[in-house]
This record gives C-alpha cells, sequence and structure tokens, in this order.
C-alpha cells in the first residue's frame, strides 16, 4: 500500500508526463471514498483518491482514475469547462486515457455489507421480499397479487 508521499509523486508524475504540466497542490488518499474513486477540490485545487480502488483494481485503473481528477485540476486552473459535461474535459480525458467512471468496489472492500435479516412471504402467490430493516407486514400487501404477507426472521448464517 502507498503512502501520501508516494502518491503525491505519482500525481506529479504524471501531471509532467500526460499532460505536460505540474501538479503544484495536495494529493492524498482518502479510505472515506466508498462511492467514488477520486475527488477534486475547485477552492483548494487539492485531490483524493481512494485507496480501495488501489488495493481492488491494481495500480493501472488508479492511474486512469489519477488522470481523471487531473483533467479537472489543469481544466480548472486554465478557466476552460472542467465539468464531466463540458466538450473540453470529455475531449481532454479522452487524450489523456483517463476513466470517465470508476468501477464498482466489490463487497467488503471498504464497504460495509449489511445481510438481509428480514423475508417477507405473500401468503397467496409466495413472492418473496428481503428487507435488512424489520416492517410491520400488515401494513403492506403483495405487490404481485395484493395478498397477506407474513414476516420471518433469517439467521445471520442463512442470510447472503
Amino acid at each position: 500500500m502507498l503512502d501520501n508521499r508516494s502518491l503525491q509523486l505519482w500525481v506529479e508524475r504524471v501531471s509532467l508526463e500526460w499532460f505536460g504540466r505540474p501538479f503544484l497542490h495536495q494529493a492524498t488518499f482518502n479510505a472515506r471514498l466508498k462511492a467514488t474513486g477520486g475527488r477534486y477540490f475547485t477552492r483548494s485545487h487539492h485531490i483524493e483518491i481512494s485507496p480501495h480502488q488501489l488495493e481492488a483494481f491494481g495500480a493501472d485503473e488508479t492511474e486512469k482514475i489519477i488522470k481523471h481528477e487531473l483533467c479537472h485540476y489543469h481544466l480548472h486552473l486554465m478557466n476552460r469547462g472542467y465539468r464531466h459535461r463540458d466538450a473540453d474535459f470529455k475531449e481532454l480525458l479522452a487524450r489523456v486515457g483517463g476513466s470517465r467512471y470508476c468501477s464498482s468496489l466489490p463487497d467488503g472492500a471498504g464497504r460495509r455489507v449489511i445481510p438481509y435479516r428480514y423475508m417477507l412471504i405473500c401468503q397467496s402467490c409466495g413472492m418473496e421480499y428481503k428487507r435488512k430493516k424489520r416492517v410491520d407486514p400488515a401494513r403492506y400487501a403483495c405487490g404481485r397479487c395484493r395478498g397477506k404477507l407474513t414476516i420471518l426472521t433469517l439467521d445471520k448464517d442463512m442470510a447472503p
């Protein structure tokens, strides 16, 4: 696993190599980033990268995320379209080979997985509805046949 200093050097190298411009701000890992690979801050110009992406998908995918964030960085500093919807951003991203979207993390890779604990079962047609939180079956009806529902508590070993 890389530390923040190694990430800083990596981002500076990618910036010079692919954009021909220096990265003059701070790049850090942020372990709280789970739904996104990285982010760019328009006020401070700092970049944060998710270490979970590096662990799950390796250096090549992480470098594509770095290129994506550097596109935001350099375009913003040049007063050009740095947002995802802007043509300048899309064109530069394609030219440097950055990723448009990051891959979803697999279960357990930095994300807390909450198993289903309850199952509502229709008494008429047998339709099953999995739920993480307990609900009152008397307040709901089957979405398929409008039948009555009963609730079943799943064991932790049985839950997917």
